[in-house]
């Protein structure tokens, strides 16, 4: 019965379950970037917030970095399983883990970003010169945002090249005789 369930079932399903099960990799990934994450600190002086030695300026990067290592991670991992289990039409899943490692991105950054500490900026506004407050969690730039779609586009390729079925020989391509 399951096997009759796969062969019915329309390539649109398909697409939904790739972009729930990417939606879903998001919001687990911003949980383990905001875990592994260490907040840099900080000193206000005149309302802005500025890092208060060079270990907190190197802090302020390592957002962006472990955002790269986990977003990439994250994004092999549920590339491949799209492309190992809901494959049976292929260019739809190759549109759907590109729509889904998108949203996945949107999805883990703006998660991320609301369970790491508040922008300082906005807090430095109302605080006591010499008040110390942690640097929030964020990425910068835009260079950063590749690292799903680009893990989740690199597996699929991977399982797609890697484990394609091979042709079978048709009876026209043997030899007459």
């Amino acid at each position: 019965m399951p096997d009759r369930l796969t062969r019915t079932r329309p390539a649109w399903v398909d697409a939904v379950l790739i972009l729930a099960i990417f939606a879903v990799a998001g919001i687990v990934a911003a949980f383990v970037w905001e875990w592994i994450w260490t907040a840099p600190y900080g000193l206000v002086y005149d309302h802005q917030w500025m890092a208060e030695d060079e270990a907190a300026l190197q802090g302020q990067f390592s957002g962006t970095g472990w955002y790269v290592v986990v977003a990439s991670a994250t994004g092999l991992l549920v590339g491949a399983l799209a492309a190992l289990f809901l494959d049976r039409v292929p260019l739809v899943t190759l549109a759907a883990v590109v729509v889904g490692s998108v949203l996945a991105t949107l999805v883990m950054i703006r998660v991320g970003a609301a369970l790491g500490p508040t922008d300082p900026q906005e807090l430095a506004r109302t605080a006591v010169d010499g008040a110390r407050l942690p640097g929030s969690l964020t990425v910068s730039d835009w260079s950063p945002w590749i690292a799903f779609p680009a893990g989740a586009l690199v597996a699929v390729a991977l399982v797609f090249i890697g484990l394609s079925p091979r042709r079978q020989p048709q009876p026209e391509d043997l030899p007459a005789g």
